[in-house]
């Protein structure tokens, strides 16, 4: 057995020998793509463990997250600084090796996979940054963003919706840095994957436009060696199809039950005998293993040092580009929006998505790296960036995306180009349409990615669509995500507020914005960053009544409170864009906005009332909407559900005992 074998059967023991101890896991994928994956880390994959951020690495995503102690394995022999000690507290409370690798949590891990189909989709995110960074960046002679994304995936990955997305978007967009490898092991939980899953992947990968290769025996790394040198001379991305054996060397070799248990200590006894492993006490490692991966960490070494010097080079040549580069990559942004007065400067009525794409545009005036759009649907959520170009095969340097109508993978390829660096993503589709975006945005909450989500249509405003277009749950249920701002301004200038956020916070920001036209607040603006402000305070430093709301519903319970006062009723009138954001404030300005004494308080919004109790109280009454809407005009709505000045001041009196 030579030394390079002996890694890849290392990467197996150490995989099934971690899963043993923790009784727990997944032991049969890494067995199975350890071949494979030695011919990525060990071979082809560009990458130095000395400096993990290194900006032209090649990105490695495994996709099949429950396989994590492939990826750990890895980390180890490759110099990252996991240590025995650590693999063996595998899936234990505070370890660096969780049961799925975790974004920030785990040196080298670069994104958090756990719902199957989430991963490439983030490989897909990857691509599209690194070819926009190079159309921006690189010169004859000056490649200095030029690297790859490697991607492993299974069966899983593949049925799941959202790979179908992601990949044919890839395609289209002729993402040849992308390589795929597929575990096609044939097997899953249930059994044989011909239970359910029948269909001819190399075929629907040559229908995206994707390059394919074949790899008979993916248990010989030299095949897959072979295959990823082929793959980089394609001018699409590349889905390198590996046969492999789940659970391979072990007497559970292709079979379901080696995918989601521990072998058991037998059966590891006789892996260990069948692949010749030499170590017999748990978690041995034979010197020659680590010599040989240590040659990858010398030539990784020399691959920065060489990078580096070019980048020298190209700054030198191109002097005018180090001011560019320093910007695009830098986590600040490069202008003080918050004093930047142009910024906040609105007038008149306007719908609160058509006051977002105004602020789009001046944030791409002011920030370069911006990119994004939105799911087939820009005309109508305002998101294009006018001069910006469209990203496109042919002209990458744009910076308009055309997702397409794939919803649940424009999100997660979001949170790729967000993850890769060196450019700020941003999302857009209808509101009611956030469910097919939902696993992707909490992944976003889980990584800490700041990555706006532009969600228009917000509420029964939508009108005559009716309710099947109608996002009635849909706040309450971005707001129970942890991590997740969630931002439904008012006003223009409360429009401005949220982008500021999402620009600015190290958190996922959902803007839920209007179709219909709303009206300029003369006391709105960057108040509206502490979540909860007074927008039109009472007379009295005690008011009588409290009327809080978001969005649209602002209108009517400012109208509410003039109604009021000619009755003798004095009330203060709350605007609450953001949940979160007030949340986070001290208690003596949340105090101060809502003071403990005025028990008698009203929150208005057209959508699901739940989460607004902790607000209003047990005195307090919500004017919401617990059911579903209808077609119609949105004005007939308003008034139809009680979304009416008048309803506000009824209930108030109500509250009020009167």
């Amino acid at each position: 057995m030579n030394n390079e074998q002996m890694v890849v059967n290392a990467i197996r023991i150490l995989s099934a020998e971690a899963v043993q101890k923790a009784k727990s896991g997944h032991p049969g994928m890494p067995m199975g793509s350890a071949a494979m994956a030695y011919a990525v880390w060990g071979k082809q994959m560009k990458h130095n463990p000395a400096d993990p951020h290194w900006k032209d690495r090649d990105r490695f995503v495994l996709s099949s997250g429950h396989g994590s102690m492939l990826m750990y394995s890895l980390l180890h022999l490759f110099g990252y600084g996991l240590t025995i000690e650590d693999l063996k507290q595998f899936r234990q409370f505070g370890s660096k090796t969780p049961g799925h690798p975790e974004y920030g949590h785990t040196v080298g891990v670069e994104t958090t996979t756990g719902p199957l189909g989430q991963g490439i989709a983030n490989a897909v995110g990857m691509a599209i940054a690194e070819k926009h960074l190079a159309a921006k960046f690189n010169r004859e002679g000056y490649d200095v963003v030029n690297h790859y994304t490697y991607c492993i995936l299974g069966d899983g990955c593949m049925m799941e919706g959202i790979s179908h997305e992601a990949c044919s978007l890839a395609g289209t967009l002729k993402l040849n840095k992308l390589i795929a490898l597929y575990d096609d092991n044939e097997i899953s939980i249930e059994g044989n994957t011909d239970i359910a899953f029948r269909e001819d992947v190399p075929a629907r990968f040559r229908a995206y436009g994707w390059n394919v290769i074949d790899v008979a025996d993916a248990n010989c790394y030299c095949q897959v060696n072979a295959a990823i040198t082929l793959a980089k001379k394609s001018d699409k991305p590349t889905l390198i199809v590996c046969h492999t054996k789940i659970g391979f060397g072990s007497p559970k070799e292709g079979m379901a039950s080696s995918h989601g248990e521990p072998l058991g200590e037998e059966n590891l006894a006789a892996t260990k005998k069948n692949l010749g492993w030499p170590c017999t006490e748990p978690f041995g490692v034979p010197a020659e293993v680590y010599e040989e991966t240590a040659k990858a960490q010398e030539r990784g070494k020399a691959a920065e040092k060489a990078w580096d010097e070019k980048l020298e080079a190209y700054f030198k040549a191109y002097p005018e580009m180090k001011a560019e580069w320093d910007t695009w990559f830098s986590d600040e942004l490069p202008v003080d929006l918050l004093n930047d007065e142009d910024f906040w400067k609105f007038e008149g009525k306007s719908a609160t998505r058509a006051s977002s794409g105004v602020v789009i545009n001046r944030l791409a005036e002011r920030i370069p790296n911006m990119i994004g759009g939105s799911a087939d649907l820009a005309p109508s959520n305002k998101t294009n960036m006018k001069g910006k170009g469209d990203f496109s095969a042919e002209t990458p340097e744009g910076a308009n995306m055309h997702f397409g109508v794939r919803e649940h993978a424009m999100a997660a390829i979001c949170n790729g180009m967000k993850l890769h660096g060196g450019v700020r993503p941003y999302c857009a589709t209808f509101f009611v349409f956030s469910d097919y975006m939902k696993n992707a945005m909490r992944m976003s909450s889980i990584m800490n990615l700041g990555v706006p989500y532009v969600l228009t249509h917000d509420s029964i405003g939508v009108g005559e669509d009716g309710p099947t277009h109608q996002p009635i749950e849909h706040l309450a249920g971005l707001r129970a995500i942890p991590g997740l701002i969630v931002f439904r301004p008012a006003d223009s200038k409360e429009v401005a507020a949220g982008w500021y956020a999402a620009m600015t916070e190290h958190h996922p920001v959902a803007l839920v914005l209007t179709r219909q036209d709303l009206p300029l607040y003369e006391k709105s603006g960057k108040d509206a960053l502490k979540g909860g402000y007074i927008l039109s305070d009472s007379e009295k430093a005690t008011p009588d009544c409290l009327l809080m709301a978001s969005g649209s519903e602002v209108e009517q319970c400012v109208e509410a409170q003039a109604a009021l006062k000619a009755e003798g009723i004095d009330a203060r009138v709350i605007s609450m864009p953001s949940f979160e954001l007030f949340d986070a404030q001290s208690e003596e300005y949340k105090e101060s906005v809502m003071p403990k004494a005025v028990r008698a308080r009203v929150a208005v919004e057209a959508a699901a009332t739940f989460g607004w109790h902790k607000y209003v109280g047990l005195d307090g009454a919500v004017i919401g909407l617990d059911h579903f809407g209808a077609s119609a005009p949105y004005k007939v709505l308003f008034k139809e559900f009680g979304f009416t000045a008048e309803n506000v001041a009824a209930t108030a009196k109500k509250v009020l005992g009167k």
